[in-house]
């Protein structure tokens, strides 16, 4: 059975491998396409689809021992939590790790195959574009929302930006707008490289969940532009840095030896043009705009206040680690330490986190909760290796799961010099991505 949209056939068959989970399968679908843009909506579906799942698949969820890992850190985090100096504080941080542990598993459960996975890729690319466009226009008009609109929507939208002159579209503020954009952007990525090698295959049928077709290519094409530069708009070195990690790692995956020296080369144009001593760096100046190497080297913001610094975050979040190494100070609990020790400065300091997750985690939960937090997470990339190591099904597929892996990595690189995990849309992203990793794995290894 198919159905035709935009002239592009889809094998409806193909929508979910277990016709018994086929309405949590059209839930969960349609909660990662209004939650983008809608995220309580889309929140809402989403919860649906992996509590439903839960129930059907409970024996199954439960005999995982990477559950009972993520229960016995529940139980860990609880009570590290009891030790926090705010303890209210560590308790309302609990919010952003349990919830996604029980999304993680009931999605990892809903999730089994590749094609599976192609259809939140799908999904993502296609819900990015109201994104972008929302922050285009934000960029350009100095547009904004006000009133029943920001209701609608369940958040604002800054006109001109989020700092100003930063695009961060209908997200609270542009680094995590950025993050958003490198998850797409990756995923894009892997869809349109999937795309032409098919078109070059002219007797082979197409992959499950969609088809070769020259509209395809164009919609791939012009959305990975727009989201390329909607990423440049954000301003975001972070994001920058990822895009390029991201293009280089599917050139090496590829063997597209063109493509490294295309991609090193501009890359190197660029860091010897923000980096290099004079008069080294000035012919590449002329080349390079000021707003990306100016950007790259933080010579655009060069008055910044110490407090402010990385630098001097990371410093005293080890500071904290040092201090109490074991159960840290709890969660939610940096950002008021940090803004009592610059209470006296003369400008007024905020800070939410300390622009790296690890670091966060080791001063809020301690070193053994946060080392065994990272194994968890570890085990599941490590089996995905030996998965793609071992690969036998197309090879579509497996560009497709590698794509997915190459996402996740970008959520992990992006949180050494951010934190995301306080943005809810972003945040259920990455455990999205880790879900579909994982569920794709427990199905091939229970048919092995």
């Amino acid at each position: 059975m198919k159905e035709k949209f935009l002239h592009w056939k889809i094998k409806t068959s193909h929508f979910h491998p277990d016709r018994k989970l086929q309405f949590l399968g059209n839930m969960f679908q349609l909660g990662l396409l209004t939650f983008p843009v809608i995220p309580a909506v889309g929140m809402v579906l989403l919860s649906l689809s992996a509590l439903a799942t839960w129930w059907k698949k409970y024996r199954q969820i439960i005999s995982q021992p990477l559950t009972w890992g993520l229960g016995i850190l529940t139980v860990l985090l609880v009570i590290v939590s009891s030790f926090g100096y705010y303890r209210t504080e560590a308790y309302l941080g609990l919010g952003n790790l349990i919830p996604q542990f029980i999304f993680f598993t009931g999605i990892s459960a809903l999730i089994q195959t590749p094609a599976q996975l192609r259809r939140i890729s799908w999904i993502l690319v296609i819900t990015s574009v109201p994104v972008v466009i929302f922050g285009l226009v934000q960029i350009l008009l100095g547009w904004g929302t006000v009133g029943a609109v920001e209701s609608f929507l369940g958040l604002a939208i800054a006109p001109t930006g989020n700092p100003p002159g930063r695009m961060s579209a209908n997200f609270m503020y542009a680094n995590i707008l950025a993050a958003y954009l490198t998850i797409v952007f990756i995923l894009n990525l892997g869809l349109l490289i999937e795309n032409f090698q098919q078109k070059t295959i002219s007797q082979s049928p197409p992959v499950d969940g969609g088809v070769r077709g020259g509209s395809q290519s164009q919609f791939l094409i012009v959305t990975l532009l727009g989201n390329s530069l909607a990423l440049l708009l954000t301003n975001s070195r972070n994001g920058w840095a990822i895009a390029v990690f991201a293009a280089l790692t599917f050139a090496v995956y590829l063997g597209w030896r063109w493509l490294i020296f295309i991609v090193s080369g501009i890359s190197g144009i660029i860091l010897l043009s923000a980096f290099s001593p004079s008069p080294i760096r000035e012919p590449f100046r002329k080349i390079v705009p000021y707003f990306i190497w100016g950007r790259l080297s933080d010579e655009m913001f060069g008055d910044r206040p110490i407090p402010l610094l990385r630098s001097t975050q990371w410093n005293f979040a080890l500071s904290l680690t040092q201090q109490r190494p074991l159960t840290g100070w709890g969660l939610r609990n940096f950002s008021p330490l940090y803004i009592n020790k610059y209470s006296n400065y003369p400008l007024e300091i905020w800070l939410g986190h300390p622009h790296n997750l690890f670091l966060m985690l080791t001063a809020e939960i301690g070193i053994p909760a946060t080392i065994f937090f990272c194994i968890l997470v570890g085990w599941v990339i490590f089996q995905a290796f030996l998965l793609i190591r071992d690969w036998s099904d197309t090879s579509a597929d497996k560009l497709i799961f590698f794509s997915h892996l190459v996402a996740f990595f970008g959520c992990i690189l992006f949180n050494t010099a951010d934190v995301t995990m306080f943005d809810l849309r972003v945040n259920a992203l990455g455990w999205l991505l880790l879900a579909g990793i994982w569920g794709v794995i427990s199905t091939h290894r229970a048919n092995i």
